[in-house]
């Protein structure tokens, strides 16, 4: 039975379009069966309109309530039965509650060595403090802010003439490559994570995260 994805986006898209390019090739493990975004404009639904992938919009603006708008959302996943829900630029908090009924099965990508950086303005935030790299990490959702236990990161050493826009450009090269494989190992089921533990391949996951290794 092929495994589903779906992706949860705000903006244009770019890691939603590395994470299709690797199902279309047969390297992700499973298939993007809807992409939902809460902006009217996000450039993403485009690029899953012209893939022919089902798509929804659920404008964050229309609700009342941080909470009404997610029981929405969880209500239209959960009519996709998905195996992952995917966040890929998803630029919403998501509610404890949500968090909960999604437990095991929510990934996302966040533009820092995690756990330096939780939050916004990573890029700058890595220059500001001098460190010598940046990077980003895949790890699950949890009620946590960027808290998750991380799965996979990758180092991009800072150079001396970066500014937070080129750093920004070369760790979203690297976002690219790790974000479809640490989905193809969930898909797989290559990660177990029980009692607060993450294990891949029946091996306990460093407290960052695999380190990963270009090929």
């Amino acid at each position: 039975m092929n495994k589903r994805i779906a992706v949860l986006l705000s903006g244009r898209g770019s890691n939603f379009q590395s994470i299709l390019a690797a199902s279309q090739s047969g390297t992700l493990g499973g298939q993007v069966g809807i992409v939902i975004s809460n902006r009217p404009g996000a450039g993403g639904l485009d690029i899953a309109r012209e893939a022919a992938i089902q798509t929804a919009l659920i404008d964050h603006q229309s609700y009342e309530s941080r909470e009404a708008f997610d029981a929405d959302l969880a209500s239209v996943l959960e009519s996709q039965s998905p195996d992952l829900v995917v966040l890929a630029g998803f630029m919403r908090i998501l509610t404890p509650g949500f968090v909960s009924r999604f437990a095991g099965r929510l990934m996302n990508i966040h533009p820092s060595l995690l756990p330096l950086y939780p939050g916004l303005h990573t890029h700058q935030r890595a220059l500001d403090a001098g460190d010598s790299h940046a990077g980003a990490t895949v790890h699950y959702v949890t009620g946590e802010l960027d808290g998750g236990p991380p799965i996979l990161q990758a180092k991009v050493a800072v150079q001396p003439d970066d500014d937070e826009e080129s750093l920004a450009a070369r760790v979203l090269q690297v976002e690219h490559q790790i974000y479809p494989t640490a989905i193809n190992w969930h898909l797989s089921g290559r990660l177990q994570f029980e009692q607060g533990r993450l294990h891949l391949d029946d091996k306990l996951v460093p407290p960052t995260g695999q380190q990963w290794e270009p090929s």
